[in-house]
């Protein structure tokens, strides 16, 4: 399964319902999750589309499987 190519905007709305809340936006949007003594960070930049090689290291970045990742889109 490839990656696809998103808006930023779906990014951020399917890694808000995996959990993760924004922290700030200037040009990008810095995401945060909490839980289990774990901080997880991800950077999503405001990029349309967002690369697919960009998508796959937000995805990663955010311990998710690309399966994870399309099932919150």
């Amino acid at each position: 399964m490839k990656v696809p190519s998103l808006s930023y905007k779906r990014v951020v709305a399917a890694l808000e319902r995996a959990g993760f809340q924004q922290v700030r936006q200037k040009g990008s949007h810095s995401m945060e999750k909490r839980g289990g003594g774990e901080r997880v960070v991800v950077i999503v930049p405001a990029h349309i589309p967002i690369k697919r090689s960009t998508l796959a290291r937000i995805i990663k970045d955010a311990h998710l499987t690309l399966e994870e990742f399309l099932d919150l889109l």
